[in-house]
């Protein structure tokens, strides 16, 4: 079981630090700005479809999946989310967070309800979004099929080598669509040659406040 203490990053929003890493679940430059760039501006904004399934590799905070539902309730979209997180928050963890305050104030409920949804099974979360969780690891993980991005979000490759590996990568693109984005913080050499290996086609990107750069690799 993973300690973790709640902070606060330079936009205001939360995030949690685990001492035992060394490492934080968000940029300490902004959580909240950090995810929007990353993963709905150079992630789901360029999917055009209006039927998205959604894969993500670390559901930690469900920051991700709350921008996610705000995106698809905007933009008149249908999204079907998965996600797999082996170190789950506890109920006290996940109630305090106040992502709601930046993006809609109406959305604490909306991440409670997150948190608190059946692992395994998938749950309807209002009516453009659907939410089904996987308390494992990855590598033990039968990925869904025909995704059109994939949030890829796991602790730095430096802590966590192996899950930035080929055989992670290539299970992913396996299962990604034609023309699907993966998208990442992390743009080390080692990122980019893994998946390229597998056969994406990374684009390096400019990153958020605090970040040089990003990766969004496509499935060709």
């Amino acid at each position: 079981m993973l300690i973790r203490k709640l902070i606060i990053t330079e936009d205001g929003s939360h995030s949690f630090y685990i001492e035992e890493l060394g490492e934080q679940y968000h940029s300490v430059h902004g959580a909240v700005q950090e995810s929007l760039h990353i993963y709905i501006n150079a992630g789901l904004a360029n999917i055009r479809k209006s039927d998205i399934s959604i894969f993500e590799m670390g559901f930690g905070t469900g920051l991700n999946a709350l921008l996610s539902f705000d995106y698809a309730k905007r933009n008149n979209k249908i999204i079907h989310y998965s996600a797999v997180e082996k170190y789950p928050l506890t109920k006290n963890e996940y109630c305090v967070l106040n992502y709601s305050d930046f993006i809609d104030s109406d959305y604490r409920h909306v991440l409670n309800e997150m948190h608190n949804s059946e692992w395994g099974t998938e749950n309807k979360i209002g009516d453009n979004f659907t939410l089904i969780k996987y308390a494992e690891d990855i590598k033990n993980l039968v990925i869904p099929d025909n995704l059109d991005i994939c949030y890829f979000d796991a602790f730095n490759p430096v802590i966590q080598p192996e899950l930035w590996s080929k055989d992670i990568f290539s299970k992913i693109y396996e299962r990604l669509n034609r023309g699907g984005i993966l998208c990442t913080y992390s743009a080390k050499g080692i990122v980019k040659e893994n998946l390229r290996s597998v056969g994406f086609k990374v684009n390096r990107m400019k990153g958020p406040e605090g970040k040089k750069h990003i990766l969004q690799a496509i499935k060709v």
